[in-house]
């Protein structure tokens, strides 16, 4: 039988415009691992594996950026999964501790990032999301605009053309996480903006407008992984959040054979979360707060139907009731998500960990929700890989 896994602490950096100050990705990860080991209550010494995340960096980095933390000698294990990669790493610590091979992991992340729209890091080479892009091209054509917000751009035109959804619909998405960011003191960005602001904004690609639009980012998360002995010997029961459920999903052959909202994913964010759920034994109606890859608004607006919070097609109606956020069925976002708290790559998945630990445990300050209990994560990846995962907060341990 597998055994429990929590989370003991976590940490995180500001999230930052890149080169906003002369700091690098060592320092970022250096803090975020030393808040994380603090909130916890463990040393460095402690920890008896690393799974350090990140997209853009060179071989080993992950060693580089722990290193700061400690030289313990113990493994270090580098992760890159695109954007999921902070949840990969998360994912695979976790593992280690249900099986067995240790009983305290770090799983870190981290992104230093150059300004503007992603681009391509080699062109000598093929593109891994190669397969993705012709297939948008295929049903879309190529504009002049930043590729992925070409994919997930054409997602929502997508969904406009089937369901009826409206740039309103995604503009109020947007509006809902920068409102949510204000909370946030770890946000790149804190601005409130209305409908109208968000529509009359830089158009990027139709429907999505610049403040629709994660942003590139610098930053790193961390989170301190347990098993129930280690919590139990560290005397964390009172903090400790258990990972129920945990679970990856990658393309499948449908991915390709469909329309850009399969493109982008939105069949293996529902795969993921349906194994999520069914590992946990719960569903959408027993989860409380939920941190989704929203790194376009529309990529929100879609995942709300592959999480299952709605039909089909009722991912514009549910936004418009206001069941996802404070006051309604689920707060999504509290933290403002990508569009608003920021974007560092190998953070993001480990930052959203961050958020909903805080959450459950009632340490979330003036963006608490009330009551939390049960915590849903989604992050994604193009090329591509969707993590699913569940989060409880339990009376006590042991």
């Amino acid at each position: 039988m597998s055994k429990r896994v929590f989370v003991a602490g976590v940490g995180m950096t500001r999230f930052e415009k890149p080169q906003t100050r002369d700091w690098k990705y060592p320092d970022m990860a250096k803090l975020a691992g030393t808040r994380a080991l603090e909130d916890a209550g463990i040393g460095y010494a402690d920890v008896e594996q690393a799974a350090v995340g990140y997209v853009y960096g060179d071989s080993t980095a992950g060693e580089c950026a722990i290193y700061g933390l400690g030289l313990t000698g113990i493994p270090v294990f580098n992760v890159n999964n695109n954007c999921a990669t902070g949840s990969s790493a998360l994912m695979l610590a976790k593992q280690w501790i249900e099986g067995g091979i240790v009983d305290v992991a770090i799983a870190l992340g981290f992104e230093q990032m150059s300004r503007g729209s992603l681009g391509t890091a080699f062109s000598d080479r093929v593109n891994p999301a190669e397969r993705h892009f012709r297939k948008m091209v295929e049903l879309f054509g190529f504009e002049q605009a930043p590729a992925t917000a070409q994919l997930f751009g054409n997602a929502g035109r997508e969904h406009m053309q089937r369901y009826g959804t409206t740039p309103e619909q995604f503009a109020r998405v947007a509006a809902k996480n920068h409102r949510h960011s204000v909370n946030n003191p770890n946000a790149q960005f804190q601005d409130d903006y209305t409908v109208e602001d968000i529509l009359a904004a830089r158009t990027i690609h139709a429907p999505l407008t610049v403040l629709q639009c994660s942003p590139t980012s610098d930053g790193a998360a961390a989170a301190i992984v347990c098993s129930e002995a280690a919590v139990d010997k560290y005397g964390l029961g009172d903090r400790a959040v258990e990972i129920a459920a945990m679970a990856m999903a990658t393309d499948t052959e449908a991915s390709f054979a469909g329309g850009c909202i399969d493109v982008v994913g939105a069949g293996m964010s529902r795969n993921a979360a349906a194994k999520a759920y069914a590992a946990a034994e719960i569903g959408p109606d027993d989860v409380d707060v939920i941190e989704l890859h929203d790194c376009f608004s529309t990529n929100e607006l879609i995942t709300y139907e592959a999480l299952g919070l709605c039909d089909e097609g009722g991912g514009g109606a549910l936004i418009d009731s206001g069941a996802v956020t404070y006051g309604g069925r689920w707060v999504v976002n509290p933290s403002g998500g990508l569009i608003s708290k920021g974007h560092p790559l190998g953070a993001t998945g480990l930052a959203q960990c961050a958020e909903l630990c805080w959450q459950l445990r009632g340490d979330a300050g003036a963006r608490q929700v009330d009551g939390a209990r049960v915590g849903l994560q989604h992050n994604l990846g193009l090329g591509g890989a969707a993590v699913g995962a569940v989060y409880r907060k339990q009376p006590h341990v042991g």
